[in-house]
């Protein structure tokens, strides 16, 4: 073993202050690169919830393709220090049995930091002025706005996860965006993700 790395190896488990320095530096590196989505440094865990359904509960009709189809209401709390804008994804990875692909379900972003809930029925609109100018993309119908769960008969219980970016950035991407491009325009600037998970069984 080089010396030089002997001498940090026995400074990093000789010197707590060392030791907790350096795993701060990496944890406050980590969250800036998204690679840890749920960490808000300093400030706990990012979390979603909703007050129509709990985590992996069922997901009323109301929200769904044979109810109104109206987005949920959805609150969070815990958003790191730095958050520039929210963006949300919601999407159906159990469509893959029946439709071969994720199915998307609603993209969101430009929410601006000051807000902390979605109400319910955002207005499919390509920006949406009552939420400080958060502009919609195209889920897999392709529409635009939210769709709910509608999935095809027999087909077993779906999971609909809803989740939330912190991101560091105002996002410079048109409405009407598809999900690669607002993955991609989201690239290294996630400080924090959160997600609530919702279920539907079509009878």
């Amino acid at each position: 073993m080089p010396r030089r790395l002997a001498r940090l190896l026995a400074r990093w488990y000789a010197d707590p202050a060392v030791r907790y320095r350096r795993l701060g530096l990496w944890l406050a590196a980590a969250a800036a690169a998204g690679v840890l989505g749920m960490v808000s440094a300093g400030e706990g865990v990012m979390k979603l919830s909703s007050t129509a359904f709990g985590p992996h509960q069922p997901i009323p009709s109301k929200y769904t393709g044979e109810g109104a189809d109206v987005s949920p209401p959805l609150t969070w709390t815990g958003a790191p220090a730095g958050v520039r804008s929210f963006a949300l994804i919601c999407d159906d990875p159990d469509a893959v049995r029946v439709a071969g692909r994720v199915w998307d379900h609603w993209l969101i972003w430009n929410i601006p930091p000051t807000v902390s809930a979605l109400p319910e029925g955002v207005a499919k609109e390509e920006t949406v002025s009552a939420l400080g100018g958060a502009r919609q993309g195209m889920n897999s119908w392709p529409r635009l706005g939210y769709n709910g769960p509608m999935p095809p008969r027999g087909s077993g219980v779906h999971h609909y996860h809803f989740r939330l970016y912190a991101l560091d950035t105002m996002l410079e991407l048109p409405p009407r965006a598809n999900r690669q491009q607002l993955e991609a325009a989201m690239k290294g600037h996630v400080l924090a993700t959160a997600e609530l998970v919702g279920t539907y069984l079509r009878q």
